[in-house]
């Protein structure tokens, strides 16, 4: 071989491919146009508990409207003062961290948000795309640039002019980049002016305008910059700064500020616009709370408590009040106030104790909106009393699993909050507080247990910390390898270096194996007494990064900023000696032999990537995706690398992916070898040829962080950053996606199995959503069809071939608003691409009675568990497809009780339809009989032909209310007048149809009695028929005229 060749095959090996570079891809280079999967529908279960938010406001002259802005989640908006939440910023934002609000005073129509989080963490921040701004008051948005911003701290608009606005830009945390300091619009974000700036290090960490002269702002700049393993806080750059002439010209503040100061928090009293505040980080007693009695000429420090100053990279904001300048709020954990001037602090409990923005009406302070850790809350008391948190769907988490449970639990690790095991779905309609608990470990927290029996749970938390949790007892025990107090200490002095999100997992071949992960992997069998290192350490273990992990002023050490450690654990499903291992700081390992002998097999290209995870492929021992990820570096592409031999060669895959869309998890399709989904910084990614190509797969998931993904009973599961869990329920479309699919006129899908649960899908906006009871039935057209030239139609069929449910266009009974069962009539979606109906299990409607009200309804009933037949039928073209139906597998009703049920309802459903059909066939004859006294009202007869119409329509009105109430017209009537036959059978219908067999004895008697009841009523009806009508018809055959017609067509 030539020495070019081999070094080829070297490249080739065990260094990796780069197949291809990240690039956004147009509709026309798909795979598959996303048409073909847009109707599949992500649904979010919750948690309602609200996540991390740096940036509120309100609203001024409205004290029920405010606006809330999540790190991941986008933007809120409540018109109840916080009683309810909705999120306006989907559909229009790019990227979801928010750093700051600002509505505009002369015009609250116009908001402007600034994106990126400013209180930039070393795990769960995400970076911002520059300004967006709305006219209409949230319900559209345009982006305004100032893209490369990353994080911005605050957004300021003047008073009064809504179209001259100020941007306090922090600027990236990882690395150097000009876009910082000071901008100023003064066309409403069409142009901008860099009008302050310090340098490529030193971004503005905050800015406080005088609202009594905007001319005069304040502005206060943070030299920083995060490693992944340590955030320096200050340097020459912190400062604070001055201009009286609305930006033009600035002048450093010093006199009386410290040399050498950090992260900078400033506010300028409403009250007396000579006094500021500045909150500021500075080594030993000159950090504190400054405070300014000349507008900044000079400064004195009034509190060095270092309960307002602790931790200061994550908070140091400070709040004036606007109507009493001796009173001002700092934010920090906890939320404090002083009433003179700062020199003393009291807390105010707040539902959440990290705390960063706030904002008060200036006309009225006792009205407030915080923002903390747990989400934003209002108060009309001066935070005596705040709203709650249990209304904001915006968590953040870091990982996701899920058990075999019926319905399944998925669990995770809620930032700045506990643990999770949330229902998958409920019976009821929504999946609220009482469907979830906390469980093992803390925020951080993989969780770890036996997916068929998760009575055990295994948590961790940072600097290693992991305890076991019994469900059953509700007792937890530490079970730590080594216990050991890491906070304040160097990493280089422990004896394991674990991650912030430290692996614990467990084995898929024997559940009582948990591996824990520092910088060594530890395997325990005995749930934590005894803990073995089954790895050397697997880490590039350089000493200098293993120091203090802040500086040069506050030093760091609570467990974020440790560094080289194993991030990454993945034991082969296929092999039980086999597990993965990858590092924060570029490594990836295997071993073949359950930790006697480890291989490094790192891809090329990775150098100190973290390798956030690794799949093994469901269908082949040997393939597996690593997925790296260098935003901490400022490198924001993604890194996707594949091997099909065990590591020994790699290749990059990131072709169709978005250049800031770095990933952070890879799964395969459990049932189709080479399907892909990608979670990535900016939402999802599919790819249906082994990661040769991606694009997008977002469908109507709002744009996210996503965290990690399983798969669980066909269903992709999404933790998110900022957005909670997301499910998408049943991936068969995309599953069955291929050539012949795309180039169909028309083809309907195979239905995925479906459980009868029951429950509905609740509103979403108070409680996490229930997939839809029934089965999902998809089917595409290549163009929209019409209707008026082609007959289109979907029926449900049993496994007698008996067509039991159609869907076509105009079938649809109308809705009508008193019907008490609230069901809108589902009609038949005609859309071009994929569509989705959803079959809830139902027979056809019974026959309604236009007119009159039917308590209970008129819904068909529920058919038992079995196999059904779709057929879609467009014109003279048809397909079927079976799918099967299972019971709720918490029960276990027999064949026997199933099959009595399904014939008792299906006579009742009969003696109800016909009940129906008849007082329709009644009510018909009625009215014909009024029609024709009216039109023989001239003749001769005329008068004897209205008597016995009269006399006719008394008996026909008499029967028809022996078997229907006609004065009821609302749910309410129902308890004002009699309920007749009808209603009677139908809540005997509806308690059948409800409850599980065996039917009760006293059902089937009541039925018996219902059935003799009709049987009389029919044979009333029929002497009415053959004798009364007869007899009233016989009259017009003498005159030869046309009479009443008593047969339904």
């Amino acid at each position: 071989m030539t020495a070019v060749f081999l070094l080829f095959l070297f490249l080739a090996g065990g260094l990796g491919l780069e197949k291809s570079q990240a690039q956004d891809n147009s509709e026309e280079e798909y795979q598959y146009p996303t048409k073909l999967y847009k109707a599949m529908k992500w649904r979010n279960i919750g948690p309602f508990r609200g996540g991390r938010v740096t940036a509120v406001s309100g609203v001024i002259g409205d004290e029920d409207t405010y606006y809330m802005g999540a790190t991941g989640g986008g933007v809120w908006k409540t018109h109840d003062g916080g009683k309810t939440w909705n999120n306006i910023s989907d559909g229009f934002f790019n990227t979801g961290s928010v750093g700051a609000i600002g509505v505009s005073a002369s015009d609250p129509n116009v908001v402007y948000v600034g994106m990126g989080e400013s209180p930039v963490r070393g795990v769960t921040t995400s970076h911002g795309d520059g300004v967006y701004k709305s006219t209409d008051a949230g319900k559209t948005w345009v982006h305004v640039g100032l893209e490369n911003t990353r994080q911005i701290s605050r957004v300021q608009v003047h008073p009064d002019n809504p179209e001259l606005v100020y941007v306090a830009a922090q600027g990236s945390p990882y690395g150097a980049n000009e876009e910082r300091g000071i901008y100023r619009s003064k066309d409403g974000g069409e142009n901008w002016e860099l009008v302050l700036h310090i340098d490529e290090d030193t971004g503005a960490s905050d800015m406080s305008v005088d609202m009594t002269n905007p001319r005069i702002i304040y502005a206060a700049f943070w030299d920083h910059r995060r490693f992944p393993w340590k955030i320096r806080s200050g340097g020459p750059g912190s400062s604070i700064w001055k201009t009286t002439d609305g930006g033009d010209n600035w002048e450093k503040l010093t006199n009386g500020l410290p040399d050498l100061m950090g992260k900078i928090g400033i506010s300028v009293s409403r009250a007396n616009n000579d006094r500021v505040f500045a909150i500021v980080e500075a080594k030993g007693d000159e950090g504190g709370l400054y405070r300014s009695d000349d507008a900044g000429k000079s400064w004195k420090l009034i509190n060095s408590d270092r309960v307002i100053r602790a931790r200061a990279w994550y908070y140091m904001h400070v709040k004036a009040d606007p109507q009493d300048e001796n009173t001002v709020y700092i934010m920090n954990a906890p939320f404090m106030k002083s009433t003179n001037g700062g020199e003393s602090l009291t807390r105010i409990e707040v539902p959440h104790g990290d705390n960063h923005d706030l904002w008060i009406n200036p006309h009225n302070n006792a009205n407030m909106i915080n923002s903390n850790d747990g989400g934003a809350n209002v108060s009309y008391n001066g935070g005596k009393s705040w709203s709650t948190q249990r209304n904001q769907p915006t968590a953040q988490f870091y990982r996701v699993n899920t058990d075999n449970r019926f319905p399944y639990y998925l669990y995770g690790g809620q930032q700045d909050n506990s643990t999770v095991a949330i229902a998958s779905r409920t019976g009821d309609g929504g999946i609220d507080w009482k469907d979830w608990y906390a469980t093992a470990g803390c925020e951080s927290a993989y969780l770890a247990f036996d997916p068929d029996d998760p009575k055990l749970v295994y948590g961790g938390c940072y600097q290693g910390i992991i305890n076991e949790y019994n469900h059953e007892t509700e007792k937890s025990k530490m079970v730590m390898a080594y216990p050991y107090l890491g906070l304040g200490t160097n990493p280089s002095d422990h004896k394991y270096r674990f991650n912030w999100n430290a692996p614990i997992v467990a084995s898929p071949h024997d559940p009582g194996t948990i591996y824990h992960a520092g910088n060594h992997l530890l395997k325990t069998t005995n749930r934590g007494v005894s803990w073995e290192e089954i790895s050397p350490d697997l880490t590039k273990d350089v000493s200098e990064n293993l120091q203090e992990g802040g500086g040069p002023i506050t030093i760091e050490s609570a467990g974020g900023e440790i560094y080289h450690t194993i991030m990454y654990v993945m034991p082969s499903p296929h092999e039980q000696r086999t597990i993965w291992v990858g590092t924060d700081d570029g490594l990836v390992h295997i071993t073949r032999d359950e930790g006697e002998n480890w291989d490094e097999v790192t891809p090329n290209g990775v150098e100190d990537a973290m390798i956030n995870s690794i799949e093994v492929s469901p269908h082949d021992p040997a393939t597996a995706y690593a997925v790296a990820t260098r935003y901490k570096f400022n490198d924001f592409t993604p890194h996707i690398y594949k091997t099909e031999n065990y590591g020994q060669s790699w290749e990059r895959i990131v072709d169709g992916i978005g250049v800031e869309s770095w990933v952070r998890v890879v799964r395969e399709d459990k049932l189709i070898e080479g399907l892909l989904y990608a979670g990535t910084e900016l939402g999802m990614y599919i790819s249906f040829n082994e990661g040769d190509d991606w694009q997008p797969f977002q469908n109507n998931l709002p744009i996210v962080p996503i965290t990690d993904l399983q798969i669980r009973n066909n269903d992709l599961v999404a933790a998110t950053q900022g957005r909670g869990f997301w499910i998408l329920d049943d991936l068969s479309p995309v599953q069955q996606l291929s050539e012949e699919v795309a180039d169909a006129e028309n083809y309907l899908f195979k239905p995925g199995l479906s459980y009868q649960v029951g429950g509905s899908p609740g509103d979403g906006l108070t409680e996490g959503q229930n997939p839809p009871n029934g089965s999902l039935i998809y089917y595409s057209f290549a163009e929209k069809p019409d209707t008026s030239e082609v007959e289109v139609r979907l029926d449900i069929l049993d496994d007698n071939e008996e067509v039991i449910r159609t869907y076509a266009v105009g079938n649809e009974e109308p809705y009508d608003h008193q019907n008490s069962s609230g069901d809108q009539p589902q009609g038949l979606p005609l859309e071009e691409g994929l569509n989705r109906l959803v079959w809830d299990y139902n027979t056809s409607d019974i026959t309604s009675v236009p007119g009159f009200f039917i308590f209970g309804g008129t819904s068909g009933y529920t058919v038992d568990p079995g196999v059904y037949t779709a057929r879609l039928t467009v014109g003279e073209q048809t397909s079927e497809q079976d799918f099967q139906v299972r019971a709720d597998l918490r029960v276990d009703p027999s064949d026997e009780g199933l099959a009595e049920k399904q014939q008792l309802l299906a006579e009742t459903y009969n003696h109800i339809d016909e009940i129906h059909e008849s007082v329709n066939q009644m009510i018909s004859i009625r009215d014909q009989v009024k029609g024709l006294m009216k039109v023989t009202e001239d003749r001769s007869n005329g008068e004897m032909i209205a008597e016995k119409g009269k006399e006719l329509n008394g008996k026909i009105t008499d029967w028809i209310e022996s078997v229907i109430q006609p004065d009821q017209e609302t749910f309410q009537d129902v308890i004002n007048f009699p309920n007749k036959l009808n209603a009677q059978f139908i809540y005997l219908y509806g308690i059948m149809n409800d409850n599980l067999p065996p039917i009760t004895d006293g059902s089937k008697q009541r039925f018996t009695d219902l059935k003799d009841q009709w049987e009389k009523r029919k044979q009333d009806m029929q002497q009415i028929l053959n004798t009364e009508v007869a007899a009233f018809n016989a009259i017009f055959d003498e005159n030869n005229i046309p009479a009443v017609i008593t047969e339904m067509e």
